[in-house]
């Protein structure tokens, strides 16, 4: 095998044969002296591209290539500004990231020049680094996880999926920062014997008024701090509400958002980060893979052909799985179905404890979610059931 480490910051590559003494960039196939048409078809065979190993950072960039017809390496350094122009000179390729942070802005980028572009995740791309950890090892790594028949993609987002997933972040920051107040001052208030309610709502009044200038439960040195930090309450409050404002707003105007939010147990928040995290449900080739994306289906464990099922793997998007969870967990408490025993749901919650259930019922939801979006259809409670059975099954 020949290595080639390019200082130009191209792919340019030697070919050898009839070929010889030409500069080319890393296709494939080119230096065949006669192509064949397929007898079947009549056709003749498309060139195959070529596979680019990338691995990205905020300055430093690194390429891995390898020439199918000569097995020429070729390892490319490119800086930030450079990256564009020179993928934009190359013929067209796949190119294979890591999926982490940019990884969807460039993925964007080189498909606008014409690339195909394949994100892994991480995980799948660690086991493949031979050496020590650096970017061209990485770059390899990445190289090498992409020739997997079986390997798993991530799917591209749009520039407008990523803002709603920046607003569910933003949101989710929020409720954690408001959560670490109110648990602060339950504590702080706690010290000086003031029980407060459970919950945000019902808290902030009780909480004003003991912390009146003449209430003096509360010594006074502490009594302009506490106040502020209601105030902070309910400011985050008011900044959750305009980031949820904005979410419906996108809600509205997407189809497959209001198709999906028909499902019991999915609402807002559920429906447009379900949309905005799968990006395209056919990149998920069922609804169970895409539920398995998730993270709701049981982890293996076995050898010598015994396989036992633990809990489930919390693999992938844990926000999703939690927005899930919660909305399957609103089902359980108010649907009607969750206590007739002749419904599923109904016999599920008998033989199973209720957290259990919930995840049964997540487990369900998300493949209803793909079965949707890849179909274009519409949430049929009673799909698939015979029509006496429909008749008699409570909503």
């Amino acid at each position: 095998m020949l290595v080639s480490n390019s200082s130009d910051g191209g792919f340019a590559m030697k070919a050898h044969g009839k070929c010889s003494g030409r500069l080319l960039t890393p296709t494939a196939s080119m230096c065949q002296s006669e192509i064949f048409a397929d007898p079947l078809t009549g056709k003749e065979p498309q060139m195959q591209r070529t596979t680019i190993g990338l691995d990205i950072a905020k300055r430093v960039f690194q390429a891995h290539a390898v020439d199918a017809a000569s097995g020429e390496v070729t390892r490319t350094k490119l800086q930030r500004a450079e990256v564009l122009q020179h993928f934009a000179q190359l013929q067209r390729s796949l190119i294979v990231m890591e999926a982490c942070g940019s990884a969807q802005h460039w993925a964007r980028e080189f498909a606008k020049l014409g690339h195909e572009v394949k994100l892994i995740a991480p995980q799948f791309v660690r086991p493949f680094v031979k050496t020590n950890k650096n970017d061209a090892a990485d770059a390899q790594a990445i190289w090498t996880a992409a020739q997997q028949p079986e390997m798993r993609a991530v799917a591209v987002k749009t520039e407008e999926q990523q803002a709603v997933l920046g607003l569910h972040a933003i949101r989710e920051r929020l409720k954690k920062a408001r959560t670490a107040a109110v648990n602060q001052l339950h504590g702080l208030m706690g010290e000086f014997g003031i029980e407060l309610l459970r919950g945000w709502r019902k808290m902030l009044p009780q909480a004003a008024a003991v912390l009146e200038p003449t209430n003096s439960a509360v010594p006074a040195l502490l009594q302009p701090q506490l106040r502020r930090q209601l105030e902070e309450v309910r400011r985050l409050t008011e900044q959750m509400a305009e980031v949820e404002r904005q979410i419906a707003s996108w809600k509205r105007r997407q189809d497959e958002c209001e198709r999906i939010a028909a499902i019991p147990g999915v609402g807002l928040l559920t429906a447009t980060a379900a949309v905005a995290t799968m990006g395209e449900a056919r990149t998920f080739r069922s609804g169970r893979q895409f539920a398995a994306y998730l993270g709701l289906v049981p982890r293996q464990s076995g050898t010598g052909g015994r396989v036992q099922l633990l809990g489930i793997s919390k693999r992938g998007d844990k926000y999703l799985r939690m927005l899930l969870i919660h909305g399957a967990r609103s089902v359980l408490k108010s649907s009607q179905a969750a206590k007739d025993p002749t419904t599923w749901l109904g016999r599920l919650m008998q033989r199973r404890p209720r957290n259990v259930a919930a995840v049964a019922l997540a487990n369900k939801m998300a493949r209803q979610v793909w079965a949707i979006l890849a179909h274009g259809r519409t949430y049929e409670p009673n799909y698939g059931l015979p029509q006496q059975v429909a008749a008699a099954t409570p909503a």
